[in-house]
């Protein structure tokens, strides 16, 4: 069995790991036991009675956080000239066409986001064994294919966050940073919820969500109020 550090001790004496909190008073403790010597993330996962299997009960999108994520992502926009020059002055990481799927070949993938325009799904579809068991396939749904690359950078570097249910039905995803305000990290929070919530295959019978933990990077999960959801209908 693993033994504890102090540090995750002293972290689980402050928190019962039995009770369901409310949102503030999960916040609150988040914050109080996120100790690490770096600014840890703080994340959410979300279980789902959905079967992901089945392409009618996939849940996958986009959801812009209000107060952004605190994590610095490099984005990368397969565009001709003109385009590809709009996406650098938008804060573009890397822009390019030929060159920058080259590039990807050549295993030089130093990106988190990847955009396109249109007419290089071309290109970028060549690419898709190499992008797509990575999750940078830019498309349609997600925003990331579309011929306003200054508007889809700013959202991608402004605190977009994507997400995906896995295999078992859980949704992950980082809301922002322990260093952020209660009422940052609460915001975040409410704003994710709800987008999972109007992602609701239609088809899906029962209770949708069956569970919601919140735990920073290096500290302790805390089970969240389901009734907590009734207050995060909000975007």
């Amino acid at each position: 069995m693993a033994q504890v550090g102090k540090r995750l001790k002293k972290a689980y004496e402050l928190i019962d790991r039995n009770k369901s909190y409310s949102l503030d008073e999960a916040v609150k403790l988040i914050k109080k036991t996120s100790s690490a010597k770096f600014d840890e993330t703080v994340e959410i996962a979300m279980n789902l009675s959905i079967d992901p299997k089945q392409a009618e009960q996939s849940v996958r999108g986009v959801v812009q956080l209000p107060h952004g994520t605190g994590k610095s992502v490099r984005v990368a926009v397969f565009a001709k000239p003109e385009k590809a020059k709009q996406a650098l002055e938008a804060g573009a990481d890397l822009a390019g066409a030929d060159d920058l799927a080259e590039k990807v070949l050549a295993g030089q993938i130093d990106f988190d986001r990847c955009i396109a325009t249109p007419d290089m799904m071309g290109v970028v579809g060549k690419l898709g064994k190499v992008l797509g068991p990575r999750g940078l396939m830019p498309n349609p749904k997600l925003g990331t294919v579309t011929a306003d690359v200054v508007q889809a950078v700013k959202a991608v570097k402004g605190g977009q966050v994507e997400f995906r249910a896995e295999k078992t039905g859980i949704i992950h995803a980082g809301v922002g940073k322990a260093s952020f305000s209660e009422k940052a990290l609460t915001d975040n929070i409410k704003f994710f919820i709800s987008a999972i919530q109007k992602s609701k295959p239609s088809g899906t019978k029962g209770t949708y969500v069956r569970k919601i933990s919140l735990s920073s990077t290096m500290g302790p999960g805390l089970k969240l109020e389901l009734s907590a959801m009734a207050d995060t209908n909000v975007g």
